[in-house]
């Protein structure tokens, strides 16, 4: 079959690679018609991870199920399928806590919880691919109605809606809260909208670039630009109050300011600025352990310069990590049966999977157009 294959920093290609099998009776082999690039993604992509060549990329996913080993029964042949990006056991303490990106079994002790094709993340291929092996298949494939109706949107299921109704979580948004979104790139659009969906009287989003900051005000919600001053006073000035109710960061440590120039803890330090006292902050950007492409010393060794101090003084709360995307997709693939939610407007670009060294540089460069990829192998 064919797959995206990391190839070296900046260089992926698609090659073909051998079939994925059933390994075990609780697998199921699906063959896959919609896979999203990911922001995540570029880390690997820019080898700022100890990626090898050879792996294959993609951790959402969404399809129908081609094979069923003896122990699936809650998944048949012929569904359709999205697989939310964390793979998890579903019978370990956090899974059964509902914290399935924490997974105690499928990764090895100490590290984080397992996803598709992510190095450090367990021994689970990509799913930018024509097929995809998904281990204890009733756990982690959550059944679609058939056919072929909102595909963009139930194939944002796999990651950024979840993740974005995560950050909501995270940070304790409430109906009739105000809330300000740092980065509108997909997860701060779905962070946004998710804010909306939950009754939040105002929602300022953080960016500087203008298309992105002009799908955030289509949705509702009010842009700020960096490169306009300082946001949290920009905020501020705005709300004429002590400052909003709670900040998602949707940025992480690659945060740059308006010269370019990456500034790894600035978002987490502008939201202290921007949400009032005993306000919460949510936290789903990404944050590494370590990066040698980092800009500095101790932004390569995961230490940032937070003002916990400020943090403290303020009484405010953080929530962190990645989404337990499983505990949300169900109520939110509803949500979009229902005609209540519609996020396939983050999607930029459907192509077909010959595409993805070009779009992987399109994406990685954030050129207009490319903010939201989706491979679909059968085209």
């Amino acid at each position: 079959m064919k797959a995206v294959v990391y190839k070296g920093p900046y260089e992926v290609a698609v090659e073909d690679v051998e079939d994925p099998k059933i390994q075990d009776p609780t697998d199921v082999i699906v063959r896959i018609t919609s896979t999203a690039i990911c922001g995540s993604d570029l880390h690997m992509y820019e080898g700022r991870t100890d990626a090898e060549p050879g792996i294959s990329f993609g951790h959402e996913n969404m399809g129908i199920v081609e094979e069923v080993g003896s122990g699936v029964t809650t998944v048949s042949k012929g569904d359709r399928v999205v697989m939310p990006f964390n793979v998890a056991c579903g019978f370990c303490d956090n899974c059964r806590a509902g914290k399935s990106a924490f997974c105690l079994t499928v990764n090895d002790p100490g590290m984080a919880g397992g996803a598709y094709g992510y190095v450090g993340m367990g021994p689970y291929a990509g799913g930018q691919a024509e097929m995809l092996r998904v281990p204890f298949a009733d756990y982690n494939c959550v059944q679609l109605p058939k056919g072929n109706e909102h595909e963009k949107d139930f194939a944002m299921l796999a990651d950024i809606f979840p993740t974005g109704y995560h950050a909501t979580e995270l940070a304790g948004v409430k109906p009739g809260e105000t809330v300000a979104v740092y980065g509108a790139g997909p997860v701060g659009q779905m962070a946004a909208y998710s804010a909306l969906l939950k009754g939040a009287s105002r929602v300022f989003v953080v960016d500087n670039k203008s298309d992105r900051l002009d799908i955030a005000k289509n949705m509702g919600a009010e842009p700020i630009n960096f490169d306009d001053g300082d946001p949290a006073q920009q905020i501020h000035d705005k709300v004429q109050a002590y400052g909003v109710d709670r900040g998602i960061d949707a940025v992480g440590y690659q945060a740059t300011v308006s010269s370019g120039e990456e500034q790894p803890a600035i978002v987490l330090n502008q939201l202290v600025d921007t949400v009032r006292h005993t306000g919460g902050l949510g936290i789903v950007g990404l944050y590494l352990p370590s990066d040698p492409g980092a800009p500095n010393e101790h932004a390569a060794k995961g230490e940032l310069l937070f003002r916990i101090g400020r943090f403290f003084e303020k009484g405010q709360f953080m929530g962190t990590g990645q989404a337990d995307a499983k505990q949300y997709a169900h109520k939110l693939r509803d949500l979009i049966i229902a005609g209540r939610a519609e996020p396939n407007f983050v999607v930029s670009q459907e192509l077909p999977l010959a595409d993805a060294p070009d779009a992987y540089r399109r994406f990685d460069n954030r050129e207009s157009g490319y903010t939201k990829v989706l491979l679909q192998p059968g085209r």
